[in-house]
Order: structure tokens, then sequence, then C-alpha cells
């Protein structure tokens, strides 16, 4: 009986359904965290009066990094070397 009992309660199939929902739970707060962070830098950098011009001038680095880093081989003609 009580074995019976020690397996129904220790069974791994009933856990196995949150791991996507765990996932997906994790992703967001990781997301957040990232978003608040970069709020924080923002914030830190301009200031309360210029937060919104700020964000955008970040938003906008950010975007030319991450599109520098995916493509690698592409200059701009006018940073070309002679």
């Amino acid at each position: 009986m009580e074995l019976l009992l020690f397996q129904t309660l220790t069974a791994g199939t009933q856990s196995a359904n949150l791991r996507p929902v765990s996932l997906i739970r994790n992703l967001f707060w990781f997301l957040l965290f990232v978003f608040f962070t970069f709020c924080f830098v923002v914030l830190f950098e301009y200031g309360p009066n210029e937060f919104t011009t700020g964000f955008k001038k970040e938003v906008d680095r950010v975007a030319h990094f991450v599109q520098d880093s995916i493509h690698p081989g592409k200059k701009k003609s006018d940073q070309a070397s002679p």
C-alpha cells in the first residue's frame, strides 16, 4: 500500500506538462530584466529630461550593432579606406 502511494506521489509525468510554461515564464522575466536594465542605463546616461530622445538614440545604436553583427562584411561606402 505504501509503495503504491509513494509511486503515485512521485510520478514524473504530472510535472512534465509545466516545463513549456516554465520556459515561457523564465523567458518573459529575462526579457523584462533586459528591458528595465536598458531603461536604467538610458536614464543614468541621459537623465530624466532627455530620456525619450536618449531611448531612441540607444535603440538605434543597439539596432545598428545587431545589424553589423549579423552582416559583418557590409561596409558603408563613405567609410571605405582609399
